[in-house]
């Protein structure tokens, strides 16, 4: 295996190469998962509180069980528990793949499975993110985190674009059998970790467990406000990803066209953790935390704005694009520099349980999506969105004036 330096440094430690090697079948499977459950709903129902429906059914039962993930993260073998929620996952996609494919589905059947593996994500995600110190050494956490979003987004930016060509050509079922495909893969690359993984020792109960950790977040000034901005980021900041397939109906284009829209999020989302690598030692990096995610959703902004008008602009498509993509490159910057800070920060010990509550970030945004999605069904998507940025960049501009804490974060402050 070749020698990796700098940003990739992480990648010379065989058992993290494997896994991350792995996680873009899973990864790319829950991408293309995401936009054929919003694309199925839509064409079934053609309702955008359908779409919110789903966002809450995707986000409400992870949100729950990640506190509680978090807990079992840090008591079980985590080896085990992923490799579960592995299978579990590809079991529900074969069932709505099989459902789709028969002309049997509904749009109930689709909120349900969305929710169950909503559920089995709330134990995956926290497992995930503590597994990481068995898999590296310290000193290539910030490496691992960048990598680890590279999966995100780099899965975001080619596996919707392939995601509505596929729908385009043969239909949603085959896009939900290729995504079950990608978990039963991650599954197989789970199991053959070479890697001690012990279940801990731990004689106080889950709920004890999980107390200790939010504890620990609402003692940590730094933890409650870059969490709690995280939160508002996904909730009030991103419900347009949630509510695409209504833009998409705005921009007068088809499920290519919606398949393009999703990628351009996740190109953004890759330039943004290119760029952000170069700031990682600021001695700004509280200033860079802040400035990003505003920035962020001063292009969603202009998204909104350009479909709002698409009927009277000859380049709508091309400029909901391009402020999509900058949208998602400023928040990914955001959201890279916010867990490198609390990865390096949190004790080992409890690990599993506060980046569990960080994990209920990625929740959000679906969740977000029932409120825009409830706006829009009696104004439009536009309005609904841009009404949750209003409110994101109050708090982002509270934050700012009145939290010296965050302004004076430095990468280069020590742990």
């Amino acid at each position: 295996m070749p020698h990796f330096t700098g940003r990739l440094s992480a990648l010379n430690h065989h058992n993290y190469f494997v896994f991350w090697s792995g996680s873009f079948a899973s990864v790319g499977a829950t991408q293309l998962q995401i936009m054929a459950q919003g694309w199925l709903l839509f064409e079934l129902t053609e309702s955008t509180i359908a779409l919110g429906y789903l966002g809450a059914a995707a986000s409400i039962p992870a949100i729950i069980m990640t506190l509680y993930g978090g807990a079992i993260a840090d008591r079980l073998n985590k080896k085990h528990v992923l490799m579960a929620t592995s299978l579990a996952v590809a079991a529900l996609l074969i069932s709505l793949a099989v459902l789709d494919a028969s002309a049997l589905v509904r749009p109930w059947h689709v909120i349900l499975v969305a929710g169950l593996i909503s559920f089995t994500s709330g134990f995956d995600w926290p497992t995930r993110q503590a597994i990481l110190p068995a898999l590296i050494d310290r000193q290539d956490m910030m490496s691992a985190v960048a990598l680890n979003s590279i999966i995100w987004q780099s899965c975001r930016m080619v596996m919707p674009a392939i995601g509505g060509i596929i729908i385009a050509l043969v239909d949603t079922w085959l896009v939900f059998l290729l995504c079950s495909i990608g978990f039963l893969i991650m599954f197989a690359v789970i199991a053959g970790l070479k890697v001690s993984l012990p279940a801990l020792t731990i004689s106080n109960s889950a709920t004890h467990q999980v107390k200790e950790g939010l504890l620990f977040i609402l003692h940590n000034r730094i933890f409650l406000l870059l969490i709690s901005l995280s939160y508002a980021a996904m909730f009030f900041g991103m419900a347009h990803i949630q509510l695409m397939p209504a833009f998409t109906a705005l921009l007068e284009t088809n499920e290519q066209g919606y398949g393009f829209l999703i990628s351009a999020t996740g190109i953004g989302s890759v330039l943004g953790t290119i760029i952000v690598g170069n700031f990682q030692h600021s001695k700004q990096l509280g200033a860079l935390i802040l400035a990003s995610t505003a920035t962020s959703g001063i292009m969603i902004y202009m998204f909104a704005l350009v479909t709002a008008f698409a009927t009277e602009l000859s380049i709508a498509f091309e400029l909901a694009v391009l402020f999509a993509t900058l949208a998602s490159m400023f928040a990914s910057m955001f959201l890279i520099s916010t867990m490198t800070v609390l990865q390096l920060r949190v004790p080992d010990e409890l690990r599993g349980r506060v980046m569990g509550f960080h994990g209920i970030t990625f929740s959000l945004m679906a969740l977000g999506g029932l409120l825009a999605g409830w706006i829009a069904s009696f104004s439009s998507a536009p309005v609904a969105v841009a009404t949750g940025i209003t409110v994101y960049l109050a708090i982002i501009i509270w934050v700012a004036i009145s939290q010296r804490e965050i302004r004076s974060i430095s990468a280069q402050t020590p742990a």
